[in-house]
């Protein structure tokens, strides 16, 4: 997305004191207009701060019902809206809007009861016909998985809204108020009213801060909303500012021009360390992985085991851990996080280019072979060029294809992606969660599956007794693992810079989230 808006074009470029050459290069490179000192007084304003995101805001996120497997949407949701129950600090499934909960016995029937003193930013009530009317229009991950099992929503009274499912499923509540964005509750008279690109242009939600302005590729500007139930939010305005560079952010940052700087690393985590006056905060989020999307092609190179498992010995994970995340984040053999319900162990991730020479051998090729594209976010382009090189030393050569992160996601979930890509996802849920995405036929980001995994899953989804289903989840992570379906890199520490005017920042108060949560929570220094 480019930059818009020729009143904000033109202060922008009034004064360009103080902007290094390097980072006026960064700008042009980006095509961006570089940040000024008399935007370092707006971060400064009484009652606001300002946050510098690493990727370029998408309307996309602003609807819950467009929410894809990934976390990057939930940025925005804690702030704009909320859930009927949501993860929240020390409680994966918190009652929000809901007051209560229950399910029955036979996990046929969940109901959930609302508060009274919920309301819509524009001082409609949350009524349980909200509820329906945003389940009904869901259509993000997961969907088809959750339509196709629901038998019936109901609008019990304005209270209370009931599910009635065809079959037992004891996930329900994980996938509804957990891994999807399929419980996060938008009002049914106003999306009705002015149409779902109407919504997006001037989303309205029930969270602790209302919408103000967006200007596409710039910033997202939000103010506080005096009614939320939960408490009114002391930080008075919040603006989400996109600053891709990182090293654009980081001097942001130093330079006053924000008060949080999002995903700062390698050298430049090292100089936010020594740099008085601002603090270093890292929080462990989501898995990253390699994913082979040709590997059910017979005449691709990724169909044969031994070249996949040929990637994750190439990798040098310790090193690029140590040298981009400061040893931060966890190494890993799965794509399911330690911290997730069901998670099983895997073996510790070996390195060894000699062994990944030898099995390219094996597998015919014993020159290596041209790869074609490496698709990444890129955001994580330098976490790609590090292991473009770990591939390129044993013979794979590929070429970084680096993606805005809306388009990748899309062309993910689409599945025009080829040869290798670069994935993740820090989305909430569980180890069922994650394989329902990534691994089981018809998931969001899933290219191929096997049929012995497909099945497995079916299995464990109507399993009652919980002791049987770990046992039949943790054989299909172990099957993944075995097949090197994946080359999982690690849990990412997510490094970030906090400077000086903010007091909490709410950064890992939500178990494996990045990003600043609950907003309602954050405070300004000596306010």
């Amino acid at each position: 997305m480019g930059w818009s808006g020729s009143n904000h074009a033109q202060r922008e470029s009034d004064s360009n004191k103080g902007v290094t050459r390097r980072e006026a290069l960064a700008f042009a490179a980006l095509g961006l207009v570089a940040v000024v000192p008399g935007r370092a007084r707006a971060a400064g304003l009484e009652g606001q701060l300002t946050w510098g995101v690493h990727i370029s805001l998408a309307p996309t996120w602003f609807d819950p019902a467009e929410t894809p497997g990934i976390i990057t949407p939930f940025m925005v949701l804690y702030v704009l809206h909320d859930a009927v129950v949501k993860p929240m600090p020390g409680n994966p499934l918190a009652p929000c809007l809901a007051q209560s909960f229950s399910a029955s016995e036979d996990h046929l029937v969940y109901e959930f009861v609302l508060r009274n003193n919920a309301k819509f930013h524009n001082g409609d009530p949350v009524t349980a016909e909200d509820v329906k009317f945003s389940f009904e229009r869901y259509r993000g991950t997961s969907h088809d998985l959750m339509k196709e099992r629901m038998a019936s929503v109901e609008a019990v009274d304005p209270q209370r809204v009931r599910f009635t499912l065809k079959k037992p499923w004891t996930d329900f509540r994980t996938f509804y108020a957990s891994a999807t964005g399929a419980g996060w509750i938008v009002p049914k008279k106003y999306v009705e009213q002015v149409g779902v690109d109407g919504f997006k242009k001037a989303p309205i939600g029930a969270g602790p801060y209302k919408f103000v302005s967006f200007t596409p590729g710039v910033e997202l500007v939000l103010e506080a909303f005096e009614g939320y139930w939960r408490k009114t939010p002391s930080v008075k305005r919040i603006v989400l500012r996109s600053i891709p560079d990182e090293a654009t952010r980081l001097a942001a940052l130093k330079r006053g021009e924000v008060d949080i700087a999002y995903s700062i690393r390698g050298e430049l985590a090292e100089e936010l360390q020594r740099t008085p006056g601002l603090s270093l905060k890292s929080a462990l989020g989501g898995t990253q992985w390699i994913y082979f999307p040709d590997q059910w092609d017979p005449k691709s190179p990724w169909h044969d085991e031994r070249v996949r498992r040929a990637v994750n010995l190439a990798i040098d994970r310790k090193t690029i851990n140590e040298a981009l995340t400061l040893g931060r984040s966890l190494l890993s053999n799965s794509i399911i996080p330690v911290n997730f319900e069901y998670h099983w162990q895997a073996p510790a991730p070996v390195y060894d280019p000699a062994k990944a020479r030898q099995l390219l051998a094996e597998a015919g090729y014993p020159k290596g072979f041209d790869a074609g594209d490496f698709s990444c976010d890129s955001s994580y382009a330098n976490v790609g060029e590090a292991i473009l090189d770990n591939l390129q030393a044993v013979g794979i050569r590929v070429r970084l294809r680096p993606m805005e992160r809306a388009a990748y996601v899309k062309a993910y979930s689409e599945k025009t992606l080829k040869n290798i890509v670069w994935g993740g996802s820090g989305a909430f849920g569980n180890a069922a969660t994650r394989l329902e995405a990534f691994v089981v036929k018809g998931g969001t980001y899933v290219y191929g599956s096997y049929p012995d995994l497909d099945e497995l899953f079916q299995q464990q989804a109507v399993e009652l007794d919980p002791q049987r289903r770990e046992a039949t989840l943790h054989k299909m992570q172990q099957l993944v693992c075995e097949r090197a379906i994946y080359a999982p890199i690690w849990q990412l520490g997510f490094i970030n810079g906090v400077g000086p005017r903010v007091g909490e920042s709410a950064f890992g108060r939500i178990a494996g989230f990045s990003y600043t949560a609950p907003y309602e929570d954050i405070t300004i220094k000596g306010s």
